[in-house]
């Protein structure tokens, strides 16, 4: 892998393994459905080895799952005890009762989980949509929060790039129905062939296995009666929460984070741009930068031991915990 290190960031360049197969649960994982008031959340967990280590909380991005963290986890068991939620409307997580899909609306899912199940203060990861969660997360419950690792967050950009403009047009009323309507004929294969390109830096990453597991994963997913719905509200959730101003918005939020931050960006990232690195590691008051300038959107998928090593030299600088 080639690398371009900007001034003052850490680029790392590395031969990671190819991405895991996608779907299903890993051997090693363990699924339960968590059923609160108002809705049910389908956790994922890799209980730490040894046990008692600190808590860790992942949270996937937009169309995604709880799975998109499976390469990652094992590579942090040794040092955190990991669970990755679905969102609600996502992965094997029904849609919530009040059908909030806004930022805020995950964000209080995720703080709901973590009070029902008294394990905060957490490790909290997200990625894209999740990383603005997780941001809302760590901004407004402090206590909650141990440290705080975005990939490639959905952070608000003035100049979104031109790749992400159709993710964003599925805010548009009507606009998700339509493209469901124009887009019926396409098979599962082409679909998924679509999302590994918009995401991966490189789709040639992802094993033969991996693609038919992907495959499966978005045929099961279109048969969602909710599918289009959970996509198109959450999107919407983005593009709102990027015109909020004032206290709510999510660079101002980002400023009142408190927890060591570690941010991870992709050089070939197509939805979340590259640039926006130096702005969020001016923003948030404790952080460090990694980039990978040959990853996508999901660095975690891609490249997952440089990205565990960087949480590794986090913790390390904190004393381990």
């Amino acid at each position: 892998m080639s690398s371009t290190e900007l001034p003052g960031i850490r680029a790392v360049t590395t031969a990671a393994p190819p991405a895991p197969d996608a779907g299903g649960v890993v051997e090693g994982e363990e699924l339960r459905s968590v059923a609160l008031p108002g809705l049910t959340l389908t956790v994922r967990s890799r209980p730490g080895e040894p046990t008692g280590l600190p808590p860790a909380l992942y949270v996937h991005g937009l169309g995604g799952s709880s799975h998109n963290w499976s390469a990652l986890m094992p590579l942090l068991q040794d040092i955190v005890d990991g669970e990755a939620v679905d969102l609600p409307g996502f992965g094997d997580s029904p849609p919530p009762d009040d059908g909030n899909y806004s930022v805020t609306g995950h964000a209080r899912a995720v703080i709901r989980l973590l009070d029902a199940g008294e394990r905060g203060p957490v490790h909290l990861f997200g990625n894209s949509l999740g990383g603005a969660v997780v941001t809302r997360v760590a901004a407004v419950r402090p206590d909650l929060v141990r440290t705080l690792t975005l990939v490639s967050p959905a952070l608000p950009e003035l100049r979104v790039q031109r790749t992400a403009v159709p993710t964003g047009l599925l805010a548009v009323p009507g606009a998700a129905a339509l493209f469901a309507r124009m887009t019926r004929q396409w098979s599962a294969e082409d679909r998924t062939r679509g999302v590994l390109g918009l995401c991966y830096g490189d789709p040639a990453r992802v094993t033969e296995a991996g693609f038919r597991d992907a495959v499966a994963e978005t045929e099961r997913r279109m048969e969602l009666p909710y599918f289009w719905d959970a996509m198109a509200r959450s999107a919407r959730g983005i593009v709102d929460a990027y015109t909020l101003g004032g206290q709510h918005g999510l660079w101002r939020q980002a400023e009142r984070v408190l927890a060591p931050t570690l941010l991870v960006y992709g050089g070939r990232d197509q939805l979340v741009s590259y640039r926006m690195a130096r702005k969020a590691s001016a923003s948030f008051r404790d952080a460090r930068l990694l980039t990978l300038p040959d990853a996508g959107h999901v660095a975690m998928m891609e490249y997952p031991e440089a990205v565990a090593q960087a949480f590794r030299d986090l913790l390390d600088e904190r004393g381990g915990s």
